[in-house]
């Protein structure tokens, strides 16, 4: 069957909108000589897709956008399309200025993406009329939808966001930063003077943690990269959220989410490091991570495999 016959005709916000399951972040393998390996990559993704993802984030923040040349960015969101073969829709990152992010925008295109989260400019700080511009110029650029990554230097005011939602291709906004005062104002104003279906994501980090407060602002769609190693507790967690099984949520943010922040928090670029850990310790040899990054210890290895067994304990003290 031909690839396309399988991929919905729907937009990438309406497939988007309600998950049936956490929004997935690979990560991308690399070989023992350090280059991306294009084979174990597809089975890591294709394992997320039928584990039971939402949505597959290619080359995002997880995935290392920042240490991928663009032949082998292009390469892996290929991939990626291709082993979702059209289950699930697959978004892939965009960044740095905006002639490389438009660049960007366009190898992913051709890889058959379907749509784009466009990650901060790369270390300038922009005022907000420059920032406008950046994903005003990104988003005429491409046919892919933008999804818009708010954090470090770019964080936005609840008038600039309006704007972005009444920008042709922009269809949301992910939120890196943290500032629920900032994104409740955001969200009263876009709703206020941009009425319609843009939409928001949770993109902390480990979200899950956050994501009891950001719901509470009506905020449902977020970023798991726990679900890279550990799918059965990242599902267990979307599930009870989405039913409002508070029990279930308190258990597992307790038992693991928790501990598992507090690990992540002991180095620096353990977001990645410490989830492509973990992927191996799952049976995945997805290699280590480029410079600068770095691995975490053995010994946080060793804490992360006893973190991983006490959440299963939790998925059975459930059941």
């Amino acid at each position: 069957m031909d690839l396309g016959e399988l991929v919905t005709s729907a937009p990438l916000a309406a497939r988007l909108r309600i998950p049936s399951g956490p929004l997935f972040f690979p990560v991308t393998a690399y070989g023992p000589d350090g280059a991306v390996d294009l084979d174990t990559y597809r089975v890591h993704v294709r394992r997320g897709v039928e584990a039971g993802a939402a949505a597959v984030f290619a080359c995002c923040g997880t995935g290392e956008f920042h240490a991928l040349a663009p032949e082998e960015f292009a390469a892996c969101v290929r991939a990626a399309v291709g082993a979702a073969e059209g289950r699930v829709p697959v978004v892939a990152g965009a960044g740095y200025g905006t002639a490389l992010a438009v660049h960007y925008a366009r190898l992913a295109e051709d890889a058959g993406a379907d749509g784009l989260l466009a990650m901060p400019p790369y270390l300038v700080q922009a005022a907000q009329e420059g920032l406008l511009r950046h994903y005003r110029e990104l988003a005429a650029a491409t046919s892919l939808p933008v999804i818009v990554y708010q954090r470090d230097n770019a964080v936005f005011t609840p008038r600039s966001v309006v704007e972005l939602a009444r920008t042709d291709g922009v269809i949301g906004l992910k939120d890196g930063h943290g500032d629920l005062d900032l994104m409740q104002r955001t969200v009263s104003a876009v709703r206020t003077d941009a009425p319609g279906d843009f939409l928001y994501f949770n993109g902390l980090p480990t979200a899950e943690l956050t994501q009891p407060a950001y719901r509470a602002l009506g905020i449902t769609l977020y970023s798991s990269a726990v679900f890279c190693f550990a799918p059965e507790i990242a599902l267990a967690c979307h599930t009870a959220l989405r039913t409002g099984d508070d029990a279930t949520v308190h258990r597992l943010l307790d038992g693991f989410y928790r501990p598992f922040v507090e690990l992540r928090a002991r180095g620096r670029g353990y977001a990645v490091s410490l989830v492509k850990a973990g992927v191996r310790l799952r049976g995945l040899d997805v290699g280590e991570v480029r410079p600068p990054l770095h691995e975490p210890s053995g010994d946080h290895v060793k804490q992360l495999a006893q973190l991983i067994g006490r959440g299963q304990e939790l998925l059975e003290e459930d059941r």
